[in-house]
């Protein structure tokens, strides 16, 4: 997978390959889709398969007020298009000059000059050009007159709703990270720094790494069990998690945080950036009477994560 992110970059690029533009905002199963027929068209003309990705997504500069949390950051989709077997992927830079194109002058600038796509492969609801006058009948309009193969791939469903990055999105904020998984090609995923907390974890004998910084959307308030992922992309140690995600009610403690507890690790990381997959959400965040209490649960969430994450990993092979 090559990560293009510099438009100078695009004149090393192969011409005559097969291109899918669109946000791909967390990678699911509907993208998938979209890929699968990308792969299938660049066999077919002989090029790479390229993604072409706005960065960052045009309404956080028309109407930032308005733009939802992403899913993913910009790595990481690259990371998820190749697991797909994507060559490519345009990270373009955008700015109100770009976004104040027609359709058809960024159908003729930007798909023909610069990328010179030989086949372009959407989904039915795909716009482009200045404010969204260009869809998939003007797209199949413009290709047909210039001898570029097109295809519209129908969306994914899953129990009878289409999935879309939005449907996504919402099921995260509700907390509900395993409907997500289903929809999602791989496990959502956050990252974060991690700084100094209140030290209560550590109280506990369960110490916790604190994440500040997180990018994306943080999931709703609940206990989860996870993956934590520590080191640098060429050598990664996966770890079984339970985080804590909300307020610490037990301790009077109104403030949302992020709190993963790392089984069976007792390294320092202050400083250093992890990822966190999350698989299950265990139970909601609840106030007990005594630490007792609190220390009861916190065992059971914690055999219980590790039931979950040892099978998941088991299964990946890890």
């Amino acid at each position: 997978m090559q990560l293009i992110r510099n438009i100078d970059e695009l004149k090393r690029l192969p011409r005559g390959g097969a291109l899918a533009m669109g946000n791909f905002d967390g990678v699911h199963r509907g993208h998938a889709r979209i890929i699968e027929r990308l792969n299938h068209w660049a066999d077919r003309v002989d090029g790479p398969s390229i993604v072409f990705t706005f960065e960052p997504h045009p309404v956080r500069l028309l109407r930032p007020e308005l733009a939802p949390p992403p899913l993913t950051w910009t790595e990481r989709k690259a990371e998820l298009l190749g697991a797909l077997n994507v060559d490519v992927m345009i990270a373009w830079p955008t700015d109100r000059q770009l976004l104040q194109l027609s359709y058809s002058r960024f159908f003729q600038d930007v798909i023909q000059e610069r990328i010179g796509a030989a086949a372009i492969v959407e989904g039915p609801n795909f716009y482009f050009g200045h404010n969204r006058h260009g869809d998939v009948g003007k797209l199949a309009e413009l290709c047909a007159e210039s001898n570029i193969a097109f295809e519209v791939v129908e969306p994914e469903s899953l129990s009878g709703e289409w999935i879309s990055s939005t449907r996504i999105r919402n099921s995260i904020s509700d907390g509900d990270t395993q409907a997500a998984c289903e929809m999602l090609t791989q496990p959502y995923r956050i990252r974060g720094m991690v700084v100094h907390g209140a030290g209560r974890g550590t109280g506990l004998g369960f110490p916790t790494a604190n994440l500040d910084a997180i990018d994306t959307l943080i999931p709703g308030n609940g206990i989860y069990c996870g993956i934590a992922r520590l080191g640098n992309p060429k050598e990664v140690s996966s770890r079984v998690a339970a985080i804590h995600i909300g307020p610490s009610p037990t301790f009077g403690d109104d403030r949302p945080q992020v709190e993963v507890h790392i089984l069976d690790f007792g390294e320092s990381i202050y400083g250093q950036v992890i990822e966190v997959d999350f698989l299950n959400r265990l139970r909601g965040v609840e106030r007990f009477d005594t630490t007792e209490l609190l220390l009861k649960q916190m065992h059971a969430d914690i055999e219980q994560a590790r039931l979950i994450g040892t099978t998941w990993l088991a299964k990946q092979g890890r």
